[in-house]
């Protein structure tokens, strides 16, 4: 059992089928058509890479750049140059999965031009989907450029490097603070 929990893959797969099980068996009431199944499953993924996306924000903010001053100058490159950059990929890719997703789903639920127009009955949507919609801008084109460039990931010197650290922790920062009442909407959203 314990070869299966070291797999990251198989668990991931594992909890898939589970998923696919519960979808096909307790909810099958869904499935009735192609067009609701694949809404269901658009909303179970968004949900998915939604929480993979804020929970990283989440570690970002209430852990890593709290944690990185403490932590000894011959420990950092661990962080750096290991768990950063692959959190990153992770934290990146979800937001865009997350937005892509969602934008699909109100496409189809024929709510997205009305939801970002900020028309009634989809204002409040509408404001969760704008605060997504500036969260990925703000991941996609100024904090992962800028984390790059801290992490040396690409060519910068030192000074750039510290000013690029300070802006992406900022963007974060505001992400942070822009995902509080986008959560709200999102699942407040009926």
């Amino acid at each position: 059992m314990g070869k299966f929990f070291e797999n990251l893959h198989a668990v991931l797969l594992a909890g898939v089928v589970l998923s696919i099980i519960l979808m096909l068996r307790l909810n099958g009431q869904n499935f009735e058509d192609g067009g609701t199944a694949a809404v269901a499953v658009m909303r179970w993924l968004h949900t998915f890479f939604g929480i993979l996306w804020i929970g990283l924000l989440y570690y970002f903010n209430f852990v890593q750049i709290p944690t990185m001053p403490k932590i000894p100058a011959e420990l950092k490159p661990g962080v750096s140059k290991h768990i950063a950059p692959a959190a990153l990929f992770w934290f990146r890719w979800a937001a865009l999965i997350t937005v892509v997703l969602g934008l699909a789903i109100a496409g189809h639920s024929r709510y997205l031009a009305p939801a970002l127009a900020l028309e009634a009955p989809f204002a409040l949507i509408g404001v969760g989907m704008w605060l997504g919609l500036i969260m990925a801008f703000n991941v996609w084109f100024v904090i992962w450029p800028n984390q790059k460039k801290a992490l040396g990931l690409v060519q910068a010197d030192d000074a750039t490097k510290a000013k690029s650290a300070r802006t992406a922790m900022i963007f974060s920062r505001t992400n942070t603070l822009l995902s509080i009442p986008m959560l709200y909407a999102m699942v407040s959203f009926s």
